[in-house]
């Protein structure tokens, strides 16, 4: 018994000794050394900052470009979906509610021209992106409410388009809000 309790309690303790302080301690340097000391990237424009550029933020202001929907209420703390399937009761009811409120505040369009990521949540409930076409749907909206020309918010959008070598093109629309923001008309 003398052979198995000592080995296992000494690898317990340089575990413990390990896990709790060497390999924390390492991570923590490491991150010391990653922009704004491993916090997150926050997006500043002038003296204000406007929050993490890789979480998303809820915009629902008509001036706005609305952001995707979150399922967290865009609380990175609880990072989430709904675990809601698609033939969830309440899962409809909550996107058919969506789908409406987008038509209301965007009559120039019809229901099935709205993208699934204007009325559904992401995975994580957190993205900030949406394609450059959901946020090309919402420029009539915007450019009435701001009295600006159509063509520069799609150029505005063009500009603010990642392009990645693979996988899909996004917008971030918290860089695209500020952005719009500065725009002189």
């Amino acid at each position: 018994m003398k052979n198995h309790i000592l080995p296992a309690t000494l690898l317990t303790l340089c575990c413990i000794v390990f896990f709790c302080g060497i390999y924390t301690a390492v991570v923590w340097g490491v991150a010391q050394l990653a922009p704004n000391r491993g916090k997150g990237e926050t997006i500043s424009y002038g003296d204000n900052r406007y929050g993490f550029e890789k979480i998303g933020q809820s915009f629902t202001n008509d001036k706005y470009f609305w952001s995707r929907p979150s399922a967290v209420n865009y609380n990175a703390a609880v990072s989430g979906g709904s675990n809601k399937g698609p033939s969830n009761p309440d899962y409809l009811a909550q996107v058919q509610a969506r789908i409406d409120t987008f038509l209301v505040h965007n009559p120039t369009i019809k229901k099935e021209q709205i993208p699934a990521e204007l009325v559904t949540a992401s995975g994580s409930g957190l993205d900030p992106h949406l394609s450059p076409q959901a946020a090309r749907i919402q420029v009539a909206r915007v450019a009435h409410i701001r009295n600006i020309d159509e063509g520069k918010l799609i150029a505005l959008i063009d500009q603010y388009t990642d392009k990645p070598l693979f996988g899909t093109e996004t917008v971030n629309i918290l860089s695209l809000n500020i952005a719009l923001d500065q725009l002189k008309r």
